[in-house]
């Protein structure tokens, strides 16, 4: 039985993810925004057949404070984790400003995700495993609007969001080498039938089990365990390119920089 985090767990692929997870036996830190529907989704998948342990845990990912509260909240209970599944992620919302002064996408898709990982890392030893949830929507990033200080579209934010996120990724863990976990970027599959897609595009979209299957088998197959800063992308179905920034050292470095730039700023504010 594994240790698996997964954030955004109330929704979409992540909430069919960590049903397969669940239903496999392994124990499952679900992480949802939503007390009362985290709660429903925990009940329910306690209820579930063959299940194994299940943990909940509210935060929401736009506020860093929130993200070190949680983060806090696991390195007391717990010891060990096997996997994070790095899967919350937005494309849009009323204000696209959080209480940070940062672009939401960036917030809740790229910087959230890397101060979670870095803040459970001691829990992580080198059989472990860091799933990034990617996109194929990949944009060069503007630094001035992953720091908050130039607005831009929904489209274009989540883009160059989910390359920082392949880029840090990437960048971690080349500077992790092999004395930390497989740090993994993956493409779960292009229009899926999730919340996000129906708002961005306007589609019902595919079937969300293409995604939970990738996600879980990222988590847990041994084809993932020696794929640290690699992309998986499952409209192809096997391992295969992103963007060219995130295959470039210097820039995958200069964003983990930033990013690094960002959380201290912000957190010490």
């Amino acid at each position: 039985m594994k240790t698996i985090l997964i954030t955004g767990a109330t929704d979409g692929i992540g909430l069919e993810t960590t049903k397969k997870l669940v239903s496999l036996g392994h124990r499952v830190l679900l992480h949802g925004r939503s007390r009362e529907k985290l709660s429903a989704v925990t009940e329910t998948l306690q209820n579930s057949p063959n299940a194994g342990p299940v943990e909940s845990y509210v935060a929401d990912l736009s506020r860093l404070v929130e993200v070190e509260s949680f983060a806090a909240a696991i390195l007391e209970k717990h010891d060990h984790l096997d996997v994070i599944i790095n899967n919350a992620g937005v494309y849009s919302a009323p204000f696209a400003t959080t209480p940070d002064g940062l672009d939401l996408r960036f917030a809740v898709n790229t910087i959230a995700p890397y101060l979670l990982t870095k803040r459970l890392l001691p829990l992580l030893n080198r059989e472990g495993r860091v799933i990034n949830l990617s996109s194929a929507a990949q944009s060069p990033v503007d630094l001035e609007s992953l720091r908050g200080n130039r607005p831009i579209n929904d489209g274009e934010a989540y883009a160059q969001s989910k390359l920082a996120l392949t880029m840090w990724t990437g960048g971690l863990a080349a500077s992790l080498g092999d004395t930390g976990p497989a740090i993994i970027a993956v493409n779960p599959g292009s229009f899926l039938g999730s919340k996000m897609v129906k708002e961005a595009y306007g589609m019902a979209g595919k079937d969300l089990s293409i995604g939970a299957n990738i996600l879980t088998r990222a988590a847990l197959d041994d084809e993932f365990a020696t794929a640290s800063g690699k992309y998986f992308d499952n409209d192809a179905e096997q391992f295969g390119y992103p963007h060219p920034d995130a295959l470039n050292a210097a820039k995958m470095a200069k964003i983990v920089e930033e990013v690094e730039a960002v959380l201290s700023a912000k957190l010490s504010a």
